[in-house]
């Protein structure tokens, strides 16, 4: 099933980011691009672990304000990378299902391929902090139960998210589904479409 790989790789990405645990260290794709849906997912995942760092971050209330600009212009450029990633990823599944004529009865999902990937890769790293938080020993008991109840439920939604995405690509192989992606159309990076950028220009 095309999850149960995604979510190994989510799994080996956030472990790999915890070893030097650094928004600064440097991104090394463990797939090269030969392997193109692996090094999406790769890809994609990793902008997520450094993002979810990012924002704990710029979440310190004694963060020097102007650190937190430049923070915050990371988080606007990491949340336009992890967009076209979702495309890319799209794009891919797309090319690979480009033969299959839908039934006449075919009807469009509510999200793309790719946009459930992205929950599923934020969703990994929930369950990655929430064990750490279940397991916390220097934690109060209720906390960690309180934290591996969460936990049971982020594995739960994990095993309903996994099955809902193969379930999709199965329909979309089958004629049952089919896929219309829309760009992202994000207004606020354009200097054409971002009031403020415009009149600086």
């Amino acid at each position: 099933m095309f999850t149960s790989k995604a979510n190994k790789i989510f799994q080996a990405v956030i472990e790999k980011y915890h070893i030097i645990n650094t928004v600064d260290q440097p991104f090394v794709n463990a797939y090269a691009e030969s392997d193109l849906l692996e090094h999406l997912l790769y890809r994609k995942c990793w902008i997520d672990t450094v993002q979810w760092h990012y924002e704990d971050i710029i979440r310190d209330p004694q963060i020097d304000p102007v650190a937190a600009l430049t923070l915050k212009r990371q988080i606007d450029a990491s949340n336009q990378d992890r967009t076209d990633m979702v495309e890319y990823i799209d794009s891919y599944f797309l090319e690979k299902y480009k033969h299959v004529t839908p039934k006449p009865n075919a009807t469009i999902n509510t999200e793309s391929p790719a946009w459930g990937v992205d929950r599923l890769s934020i969703l990994a790293l929930k369950i990655y902090h929430m064990h750490e938080e279940a397991t916390r020993t220097d934690a109060t008991d209720a906390h960690r139960a309180a934290c591996q109840k969460k936990l049971d439920i982020l594995l739960e939604q994990r095993v309903d998210l996994s099955t809902a995405i193969d379930t999709l690509l199965s329909d979309i192989e089958k004629g049952d589904k089919y896929m219309k992606v829309y760009k992202q159309m994000k207004m606020y990076n354009d200097e054409e479409l971002n009031p403020v950028l415009r009149s600086q220009k």
